[in-house]
């Protein structure tokens, strides 16, 4: 799964990586740790214009629900089941590219996971990626705002990711600039169930002072 990632790069780092603009750049703050479950508005970019770095909620809302209570439960979404998920089924051609630097995930150390130990997971040399998603945009039923959601896809943990989540064996999608476009402009799910990445874990200590690698 992926519920804590990182963005610690520069704004204008960002731009140039993604050959896109911020659509307010004033807007956007490097973090160390963003947590999923505070539902925050994250940098991403849309199929609809990939020159544009927009800001949408974490945590996707389809059209037919009444309210955003659904949101905790649409901050992953498993490619396996997007087809058939009712919740994401409608917005499988609604791709998103969402910039990252890093995740955080943990490996527990007893059945129940009472023990955890914290990882870093991220690219060679710190390399700006993004993770795969798709978006929505939902009317409040209310006050008939507008709100742009998405949500991260995972996948089955490959080697690595098995190793430190070892409770879920899942991992988020992970894109690089390869594969950014074929992800964005609609190419066939199947081809993503197995991003082919190097990846670099690095444990955390309580502190999140990094202290060996695997």
């Amino acid at each position: 799964m992926c519920f804590y990632s990182k963005l610690s790069k520069k704004a204008e780092e960002i731009e140039s990586k993604l050959k896109a603009k911020f659509k307010d750049k004033t807007s956007y703050v490097p973090q160390q740790e963003i947590k999923a479950f505070d539902f925050p508005q994250i940098p991403i970019i849309t199929s609809e214009n990939e020159q544009l770095i927009d800001f949408f909620q974490w945590g996707l809302i389809p059209e037919f629900s009444n309210n955003d209570d659904i949101k905790q439960f649409t901050l992953n979404a498993k490619i396996e089941t997007l087809h058939s998920k009712p919740s994401f089924q409608l917005y499988t051609s609604n791709r998103c590219l969402i910039p990252a630097d890093g995740f955080y995930e943990w490996q527990w150390l007893d059945q129940k996971g009472k023990k955890k130990e914290k990882y870093l997971i991220s690219l060679p040399h710190d390399e700006l990626f993004c993770f795969a998603g798709i978006w929505s945009s939902w009317q409040n039923p209310i006050d008939h705002s507008q709100l742009n959601t998405f949500t991260i896809i995972t996948t089955q943990a490959n080697e690595l990711m098995s190793e430190i989540h070892n409770s879920k064996k899942r991992m988020p999608i992970i894109l690089t600039q390869r594969n950014q476009k074929n992800w964005l402009f609609g190419e066939n799910l199947e081809n993503f169930k197995n991003p082919k990445v190097d990846l670099v874990a690095t444990k955390l200590n309580k502190e999140n002072q990094q202290y060996t690698l695997f």
